[in-house]
Order: structure tokens, then C-alpha cells, then sequence
């Protein structure tokens, strides 16, 4: 099994970067930070045609959490910054059925 240490995020923005899409990029995942930083300058120049801003991002992921994670959260700040994590999922359980306990009839 490969494990997943970055994801490559890249967003295409208006100009004002009022509006913003994540775009394909030809690789996103990757085994190591470095291999994604390396692919990211290309990958950012390959699809700079599809908007009129194009923003990319490397996101270090835990390999050992790699079953876990569950959503991709970015947003552009006012500076024209890519902000993005990865969030793991969280899991509660609960057991609909709960029986109560009869204080009053234990002696």
C-alpha cells in the first residue's frame, strides 16, 4: 500500500479573487513533502490558462492517519493567501437504547 505524505492543492481565482474553484492537477498526491513541492511550480504553470489567478498549496498529511482523513478545507485570505488542512474524520458512538436504572426499587 502507498502511503500519502502531501496533497497538492491547487485553486483558480478571478482576478479580484472574488471567485475561486479548486482545479485537476496532473498529480496530487505524493509520498513525500519534497516530491510535492517539487511538482508544485510546474503544476501551477501548467494550468496557470485555467483562471486569471492560479494558487497551489502542498499539505503535509500523517501517513498513519492516511485511512482517517475525511475532508479538505481551504479559503483564500485578503492577502491572496492559500489556506488549506486536511481534517480527519471524528467518529462518536452512541447506542440509541440506553436502559435507565430503578433507584427506587433496589434495596
Amino acid at each position: 500500500m502507498e502511503h500519502i505524505a502531501a496533497l497538492l492543492l491547487i485553486v483558480g481565482c478571478s482576478a479580484d479573487l472574488s471567485q475561486c474553484r479548486e482545479l485537476s492537477a496532473p498529480v496530487t498526491i505524493f509520498e513525500t513533502a519534497e516530491e510535492c513541492a517539487a511538482t508544485q511550480t510546474y503544476s501551477l504553470r501548467a494550468l496557470s490558462g485555467q483562471a486569471e489567478r492560479v494558487l497551489g498549496k502542498c499539505i503535509a498529511l500523517d501517513p498513519a492517519l492516511e485511512e482517517d482523513y475525511a475532508e479538505l478545507f481551504w479559503s483564500i485570505g485578503p492577502d491572496g493567501k492559500l489556506d488549506a488542512s486536511v481534517e480527519t474524520a471524528t467518529v462518536v458512538a452512541s447506542n440509541g437504547v440506553r436502559p435507565e436504572k430503578d433507584y427506587l426499587s433496589q434495596e
